[in-house]
């Protein structure tokens, strides 16, 4: 059974599709996940999912509901968990709860009960009576969740759920939304745009870059299908077309990705290949600054989808809002 059902979805600003043509089931139970960069289309995508931004065409089902037409019944069965904290930090974190309880019409009868079980799930009950402004960056994130989680949504949105966190930090939210998963046995949508969150987290993942979804695959099946080796090289001088076209000729070479001198050659016997790649470069006099050999990563695999890393600007946007959001924090 599907729980979020697209198709062929896209949202146009002017002239630029943010969302390009997208479609794609996610089933009930499944964690899954957006990677890509800044502007690929990732919030826009869940903005639409839970009604908060209206598609230019396509159509999207969440829990069986239309998204354009049924936003009510939408709204009732998902929580969102938003990029930056909504939580009021001048209140506690129990009083925050309670307001989100009241924004959700939770009865006042069950309230109390539903934010002890959210309290303790996240470990804040020892916390839940002082300011939000005393709390982490890792508390509030916490918070954030748990305010998602109260009404018992069928599915929870997170979007770029750990920016801003240190790396031990959002491994702690990581072991949160993975007991979070099995306590709600619930769906849960993420977007990243850190590889290592993705394969940590995500039972699938789609790859998306300028609004476009590359691949949709498991983590395990994306990086096996680069080939058992990643070579990096980086040379200098000589013949590249010619170099790159001898290259394509070796066996065991599945896929070479090239970025200005920099190769990123995808095989399934490296120990095979790289004595060949030192012969052509030498018969070519190509001079080769830099050679390595590893296992694949989600990295190699979005470099092999979509031709470059994460984008510089999109790393330096991101550090930016990492900084601004941590300032805010200690604020």
């Amino acid at each position: 059974m599907h729980s979020i059902e697209i198709r062929s979805l896209i949202k146009s600003f002017g002239a630029v599709n943010a969302v390009n043509d997208i479609s794609l089931d996610i089933d009930s139970g499944e964690i899954f996940g957006f990677l890509g960069p800044n502007g690929a289309g990732k919030s826009t995508t869940i903005m639409i999912l839970t009604t908060l931004l209206k598609s230019t065409s396509g159509s999207a089902l969440v829990s069986g509901f239309n998204v354009s037409t049924q936003a009510k019944q939408v709204r009732q069965s998902i929580g969102y968990v938003q990029q930056e904290s909504t939580v009021d930090e001048y209140l506690t974190g129990r009083e925050n709860l309670i307001l989100q309880a009241r924004l959700n019409h939770i009865p006042k009868s069950e309230m109390n009960a539903r934010i002890d079980e959210i309290l303790e799930l996240i470990e804040l009950t020892d916390k839940q009576h002082d300011s939000v402004v005393t709390y982490s960056g890792g508390m509030r994130k916490r918070l954030d969740i748990a305010g998602g989680l109260l009404h018992h949504p069928k599915i929870l949105f997170l979007d770029e759920p750990t920016v801003g966190l240190d790396i031990q930090t959002r491994r702690k939210i990581w072991e949160y939304i993975k007991k979070i998963h099995v306590e709600f046995d619930m769906t849960i949508f993420l977007t990243t745009h850190y590889m290592e969150e993705a394969d940590q987290l995500c039972d699938r993942i789609g790859i998306i870059d300028h609004g476009k979804i590359q691949v949709i695959d498991t983590p395990e099946n994306m990086k096996s299908a680069m080939g058992n080796e990643v070579i990096s090289l980086k040379f200098e001088n000589g013949n590249s077309d010619e170099f790159l076209s001898l290259l394509h000729k070796i066996n065991f070479i599945k896929k070479i990705n090239v970025e200005n001198n920099k190769l990123t050659i995808f095989t399934s016997n490296g120990t095979e290949v790289i004595p060949k790649i030192f012969q052509i470069s030498s018969e070519l006099e190509i001079k080769i600054i830099s050679i390595s050999l590893t296992r694949p990563t989600l990295d190699d695999v979005f470099i092999s989808y979509t031709g470059h890393e994460i984008r510089d600007e999109d790393t330096k946007f991101n550090k930016k809002r990492e900084h601004a959001k941590m300032k805010r924090l200690r604020a």
